[in-house]
């Protein structure tokens, strides 16, 4: 059997970075008559419903196909929430640099330092491994999110199934490690995971806790939260389907799933328009000082590759057309939602889409389709 993909990889990380050639230099409704075909043509392609942005300074234009409920029809609105999965990892990776910034703690401190016994079986030791490798995955520790756990997931059979944190964890410490602490580049949702029990040993409180205090609430993300129990989405949100791998007929509603899987790692609602303030504030320096801004920004080569390297809890990318761009995508159960940036915040495009199966397999027509378009749409502006 394949392993699960519950978690973004570097190949779908940055396929639509590596897609597509638009001209550079263009405007903004060129831009969005580009990620409105795209769009559509995710549609066309079998997603219920696509949605996003572009948006280059003050000047925003949104786009939309398809339907936010397959049983209503209601039109998808494009600024209606949706799971952005494992972009997630951006608001968590701020908190800690924010408490590194207060002196409460500093990102070259060790795992055990914060949490002791908490990475200390099957050979793994937590005194070896830094807050640092893990928000940058180089901290060579496996993804719990595989195998059977990750099936049991993509089932989607106990949407109200409760994981403490340590659980997740000890479930990725049964595996062998990926490499050596600081050997390379390897993604996986433990790290986070842990970054969030690294957050809450800190402060006292838990990530959804601090990302709402230090984030969500001074930016004004209205459209965002950080579920820790309650597995459905309420007010104005897209459903997610997946079509099951060897079902391609059968579309399944999984807009309720367990959020506690994910946590810290992956476990965030927002809108189009709240990550893209939230990103801009956070490339910008309106939630970080110079030095923690610099740490965010310092990236480690993803795979090996020349045009692709991960910073902490974003990645940096080379598109097609010569423009680089700072980046992430989240994939959950039903959802799948990527945002490109500029390093000054001023260019910015992002797009969710409202299908994704967890089983491994190679991108689908309408990743391929949609993130294609986005690229061409980024490089457009």
């Amino acid at each position: 059997m394949k392993p699960l993909r519950t978690t973004v990889v570097a190949a779908t990380l940055t396929l639509a970075a590596l897609l597509g050639a638009a001209p550079a230099q263009a405007d903004v409704p060129a831009a969005q008559g580009l990620l409105q075909a795209g769009a559509a043509k995710g549609v066309a392609d079998g997603y219920p419903a696509v949605v996003g942005l572009v948006r280059n300074g003050d000047t925003t234009q949104y786009v939309s196909a398809g339907v936010k409920d397959v049983g209503t029809r209601t039109p998808a609105d494009p600024k209606a929430q949706f799971r952005i999965g494992s972009n997630t990892k951006a608001f968590t990776s701020t908190v800690l640099l924010q408490l590194e910034a207060e002196g409460r703690l500093s990102l070259d401190d060790t795992v055990a330092k914060w949490l002791p016994g908490a990475v200390n079986a099957n050979g793994y030791d937590g005194s070896r491994i830094t807050v640092r490798e893990l928000l940058n995955h180089t901290s060579g520790l496996p993804d719990y999110a595989n195998g059977a756990f990750g099936l049991q997931y993509a089932l989607n059979t106990q949407p109200n199934q409760r994981w403490a944190p340590q659980a997740l964890v000890d479930l990725a410490l049964k595996q062998a490690p990926v490499g050596a602490p600081g050997q390379r580049w390897s993604y996986a949702n433990t790290n986070y995971v842990l970054a969030g029990m690294v957050i809450q040993a800190v402060t006292g409180n838990d990530a959804a806790a601090e990302i709402q205090s230090r984030i969500i609430t001074p930016l004004g993300l209205t459209g965002t939260s950080f579920p820790t129990s309650d597995p459905t989405l309420h007010g104005n949100y897209l459903h997610g389907y997946q079509y099951p791998v060897g079902f391609p007929f059968l579309m399944l509603d999984e807009t309720v799933s367990d959020v506690q899987i994910y946590g810290a790692a992956g476990a965030m609602v927002s809108t189009a328009d709240d990550l893209a303030t939230f990103d801009r504030a956070l490339l910008t320096g309106k939630l970080l000082p110079p030095a923690q801004e610099a740490e965010l920004k310092t990236t480690v080569p993803m795979g090996g590759s020349a045009v692709a390297g991960y910073g902490l809890g974003i990645a940096h990318v080379q598109m097609a057309c010569g423009q680089w761009a700072w980046t992430h995508t989240g994939a959950v159960l039903g959802y799948y939602s990527t945002w490109y940036s500029s390093d000054d915040g001023s260019k910015q495009a992002v797009l969710a889409n409202t299908e994704f199966h967890m089983i491994d397999s190679p991108a689908t027509r309408g990743q391929v389709d949609t993130g294609t378009a986005q690229a061409n749409a980024f490089c457009a502006l």
